[in-house]
């Protein structure tokens, strides 16, 4: 089955090249031009992925992120983030509200490609891994987006329980803090976001859950592993 991607930019000469590197490739694609746009074709076709401008006319691109990200139903659905916006703030802004990577104009396109499949194959990974971890008084559902300590809801941000699911499926490997970086929030933003972007999601982590928080073990000039037993 041929995967779908939504393009939305309001500059149609992007949207063109874009439609026609990613056919070459055999995706399926739709195109919007805003924001009032681009979330009625979210909500209509359900596509696999989306990337997505930030800069956008009616409503900008981390509103429309930020609307698809708290709507149960396309929360999902992938989103890589395309703009000029260069500043670390503005990335950190984007990947905080649940993008999943972020590309700066000017561009690639088989770089671009090259993410979209990247991120798309890192989704089909989650589709294929156990979805539920029991684990002392913590119980984490990959499908379902949830975590519990002693069946009591924890309210995690997207980043927060990207970096618990890690952890957890790492089995009690260590994983470093760039690998952390590169996975999470993608190879190029890991250049430019610090290493403490992931001691401070940690911190706030350790802080949710409580009683089981001391499972997440640090490792000294390295990063972090989790205890399983």
């Amino acid at each position: 089955m041929k995967e779908r991607v939504l393009i939305v930019d309001d500059e149609k000469d992007i949207v063109k090249m874009l439609e026609y590197n990613l056919k070459k490739e055999g995706y399926i694609t739709y195109s919007a031009f805003d924001g009032e746009e681009a979330l009625n074709q979210v909500a209509a076709k359900k596509p696999d992925i989306i990337i997505l401008d930030l800069m956008l006319p009616k409503i900008d691109g981390l509103e429309v992120c930020k609307t698809i990200k708290k709507d149960d139903e396309l929360a999902f659905i992938p989103v890589i983030m395309l703009t000029a916006k260069t500043q670390e703030a503005d990335k950190v802004a984007g990947l905080e509200i649940g993008a999943d990577d972020y590309i700066t104009k000017p561009f690639s396109p088989r770089e671009l490609i090259a993410r979209v499949k990247a991120v798309l194959r890192r989704v089909k990974e989650k589709d294929r891994a156990p979805q539920i971890f029991n684990i002392g008084k913590l119980m984490v559902d990959l499908s379902k987006i949830t975590v519990t300590v002693n069946n009591t809801a924890v309210d995690l941000t997207s980043k927060e329980f990207e970096l618990l699911a890690a952890l957890i499926k790492a089995r009690g490997r260590v994983l470093s803090r760039e690998y952390l970086l590169d996975n999470i929030w993608g190879y190029d933003n890991a250049i430019d976001i610090q290493t403490r972007t992931v001691d401070v999601h940690i911190m706030a982590l350790r802080r949710k859950l409580k009683s089981e928080a001391k499972r997440i073990i640090t490792v000294k000039n390295y990063g972090y592993k989790f205890k399983i037993e």
